[in-house]
């Protein structure tokens, strides 16, 4: 099983989220809860707060991409070979809706090839309390075998 998969088993959401945002820090400016996390599915909890929206009040853009990015990163990490290694390489996003309530990020690597090099496409899907999807990404991660 990988590291960080035991990690966050080990640790739960709650103490695993604060652990990732400390080693990569500017996660830590939209304060997530990293609620799942297994091979091919991470889910990303986005609280609403003044802190992380705009001049409309709603949501901020930036930081749906840091949560977007936060779970397609974490289920990379768990879903690629032992040995291997990743970076984002490019996202495209769709602004689908004005967020305006807490926000769901669910990361699928269902369908992704993880037992080959290249680029992977990982979609993210960002819903609100209501279910309603406000923002999709596609997450370009470069994976090198090890």
């Amino acid at each position: 099983m990988n590291q960080v998969l035991k990690m966050f088993q080990s640790a739960g959401p709650e103490a695993f989220s604060k652990m990732a945002c400390q080693m990569a820090p500017y996660f830590s400016t939209i304060s997530p809860l990293i609620s799942e996390l297994d091979v091919n599915s991470c889910i990303v909890q986005l609280r609403f707060a003044k802190d992380v929206t705009n001049h409309l009040g709603t949501v901020h853009a930036i930081a749906m991409c840091n949560a977007a990015e936060l779970a397609a990163g974490m289920m990379t990490n768990v879903s690629i070979p032992a040995g291997a290694r990743w970076i984002p390489k490019g996202m495209t996003v769709e602004y689908l809706a004005k967020a305006k309530t807490d926000l769901t990020a669910v990361a699928s690597g269902e369908g992704v090839d993880w037992s080959s090099e290249g680029d992977k496409v990982v979609p993210v899907v960002v819903t609100d309390i209501e279910g309603k999807t406000v923002f999709t990404a596609q997450i370009t991660m470069n994976v090198k075998l090890g």
